[in-house]
């Protein structure tokens, strides 16, 4: 009995985390492989391993003929009954083979094959391990520094954390232990490659399931995020339960879940935001602290109009810009914000050219296309040029002209030059009388 390569099966079965059967079919490959080598390919073998004495069992089969043309694969039947009597022509017979006949050089190539096999499972079950957990937040040892990020040890494999799926300005030392998201496995010749990233907004997403059981369970949601890593992120959430409030459950008490996010992510804000159906109320949300005086929504063209007071611009739109984008990529809208003067200017205008539209019986977007986008512009246009340029007849330019004159009147006079002209018009008091 060959107890010793029963043992060394179950060994390197638990060791390894290999399954036993697959051990025992990649060890009956590498020998049927190593017969093959020496003795030629067309010798018919079939290896079976033992399971009660731990042999592996090696049986060459050859047809029984009346004339034998291929040696190796036929037997004459005369010489086939000297071992079976009972034999016939075109039976099959099975003779066993010595293993240690195969030799030292067909011993070692069966040692490779199955050294590769055993490597090539290995790494399918890695493989398989780590695709089953993309999504997951690992911990790992930095190792070193690769060219294309920083290694990871995960124990099982090594990770790697990319230079554009990490924090930016975070740095990493070889010995300490971080934390990131499975975001893909590659296969590759040398195994199975992990990507880890610090800067998705999944990383994100997967830290409020961690840190808060109400987002675990369900209860909460998490229905967006939009990061600026480093620095800032929105995260729009959503209650499943009325008597749940959203916010509240994830700010936790004196703000300790969120707080625990903030330390892991190095200082990075976050701003939780209430998810809405309605796009105008989930922008005000998402653009908040600032106040928002009106939204109108564009879905023809997927925009927010936004207006704020004159004072809350600067809070609307963020340090370079980073509240108003983030909002904006939360919600998958483009956002333009005005204030409130330059709104009412721009709509003061709009509704005057739409009224002097219609007196002239022309479209607005005529009067745009012909360049008279303000109503200055048409009361200081001549007479021949709105002709020319909107083909009006003389009565449609005249009614033109007094509609652009009732809504816009002439510029008063310069306070000084009412001033110089009252001056030349009364004389002073003391000035000489003239002669007759």
């Amino acid at each position: 009995m060959n107890l010793e390569l029963k043992k060394a099966i179950d060994q390197i079965s638990k060791d390894k985390g290999l399954d036993r059967d697959m051990l025992i079919d990649t060890l009956e490959d590498a020998v049927r492989i190593s017969v093959e080598r020496k003795y030629g390919d067309d010798l018919d073998v079939e290896v079976r391993y033992n399971d009660e004495t731990g042999d592996l069992e090696v049986y060459q089969f050859k047809i029984v003929v009346d004339e034998v043309e291929d040696p190796i694969r036929e037997i004459n039947i005369e010489e086939a009954r000297t071992h079976d009597p009972s034999v016939q022509c075109d039976d099959e017979m099975g003779f066993r083979l010595k293993v240690e006949d195969l030799g030292r050089i067909a011993a070692q190539s069966a040692k490779q094959v199955i050294i590769q096999r055993m490597r090539d499972a290995e790494q399918e079950i890695i493989y398989q391990e780590y695709c089953d957990r993309v999504g997951e937040i690992v911990s790992g040892i930095i190792q070193r520094r690769d060219k294309g990020g920083w290694v990871v040890n995960l124990g099982r494999t090594e990770a790697l954390l990319p230079r554009e799926e990490q924090i930016p300005r975070e740095h990493y030392k070889r010995g300490e232990r971080v934390q990131a998201l499975i975001i893909e496995v590659r296969k590759e010749g040398r195994g199975p490659q992990v990507i880890i990233s610090r800067a998705h907004r999944d990383y994100m997403a997967a830290l409020f399931r961690r840190e808060i059981p109400e987002v675990d369970d369900g209860t909460v949601q998490v229905m967006g995020v939009a990061r600026d890593p480093g620095s800032r992120a929105k995260v729009a959430v959503l209650s499943r339960e009325r008597d749940v409030d959203p916010v509240g459950a994830c700010v936790g008490v004196r703000g300790s879940r969120i707080q625990n996010i903030v330390q892991e992510l190095h200082g990075e804000r976050v701003d939780i935001v209430v998810w809405s159906q309605d796009v105008s109320t989930y922008a005000r949300n998402a653009l908040a602290p600032a106040v928002i005086s009106r939204i109108t929504v564009n879905e023809a063209e997927n925009l927010l109009e936004v207006t704020v007071p004159d004072d809350q611009l600067t809070s609307a739109i963020g340090r370079k810009g980073q509240n108003v984008k983030l909002a904006a990529k939360l919600l998958g809208w483009k956002i333009d914000i005005f204030t409130e003067t330059r709104y009412n200017e721009a709509n003061a205008i709009g509704r005057g050219l739409e009224q002097v539209a219609n007196v002239a019986e022309l479209s607005v977007e005529t009067l745009l296309a012909a360049g008279f986008n303000t109503l200055a512009r048409l009361r200081d246009a001549s007479d021949e040029e709105l002709a020319e340029k909107l083909l009006l007849s003389p009565s449609r330019v005249a009614d033109l002209k007094s509609a652009v004159n009732f809504l816009l009147p002439a510029e008063e006079p310069a306070a000084s030059d009412s001033l110089a002209g009252a001056e030349e018009a009364v004389e002073p008091e003391d000035a000489p009388e003239k002669d007759a």
